[in-house]
């Protein structure tokens, strides 16, 4: 049985495409959005700010990285015009993941690329907003994302605490790696089943769990390991229904 070496303090989520099922439509709202002010701001027709978001996704990880890195960019009106939506139309008071954080006795904390703005209305939408401590979004990373271990880092300094420390919960294998490199234990979220996780990514996963509301039984492993819940503390351990 692996043991953690430090003790669990802080359970950390993603928010987008986390605490919410894909379908709902609301993140492909803000990637719309992230495209219309391309468009307009760049004087791009809507299949060119497709191709030129694409790329900076590639090369960089986000669309406001890519901008950054390759001209100047008014960032407080892109991070206001891309999450200017109505979230309330979109998602709906959750119960069951008000239960489960309610059962779950760890710190919890949002770690998100959006803004805290954002988090905090997605987290007033689903009537989670009082379950969290503390929201870190990328303003208060320096404009990192999750690509970049200094945001973790960031992160981390900004809750007191080590990654052995912490529990990080997200839906995208591509952003675990620098936390996994700063001793986070990661569970990743795979709401559709079956995603095949890349060779360099593979690593920085220990636990796959298909529904977020799965996140309880991992936890209960870590804070009650002599309790027989039917999953291996592994952590190459991998579990769906």
């Amino acid at each position: 049985m692996l043991v953690p070496r430090e003790p669990l303090r802080f359970i950390i989520f993603d928010l987008d495409n986390t605490l919410y099922e894909r379908e709902n439509g609301l993140m492909e709202e803000i990637g719309r959005r992230i495209q219309l002010w391309l468009s307009e701001e760049l004087d791009l027709s809507w299949e060119e700010a497709a191709v030129l978001r694409q790329r900076y996704l590639e090369q960089h990880g986000t669309t406001m990285q890519g901008l950054m890195a390759e001209g100047s960019i008014d960032v407080a009106h892109y991070l206001e015009f891309v999450h200017d939506i109505p979230v309330e139309d979109y998602l709906d008071s959750d119960s069951e993941l008000q239960a489960m954080l309610k059962r779950i006795e760890l710190r919890k904390v949002i770690y998100t690329n959006a803004t805290s703005a954002h988090a905090l209305r997605v987290l007033r939408a689903l009537g989670v907003a009082e379950s969290f401590e503390r929201i870190v979004g990328i303003e208060e990373v320096g404009l990192h994302n999750k690509f970049n271990r200094h945001a973790y880092e960031r992160m981390l300094a900004l809750l007191e605490a080590k990654g052995s420390e912490c529990l990080m919960v997200e839906d995208s294998a591509n952003n675990l790696p620098p936390a996994k490199a700063l001793g986070v234990k990661t569970i990743l979220i795979d709401w559709r089943g079956g995603t095949r996780l890349e060779k360099q990514v593979q690593d920085s996963v220990d636990f796959v769990v298909a529904d977020v509301l799965e996140v309880e039984q991992i936890v209960d492993r870590f804070l009650q390991p002599d309790r027989d819940s039917g999953l291996p503390l592994d952590p190459r351990a991998v579990h769906r229904k």
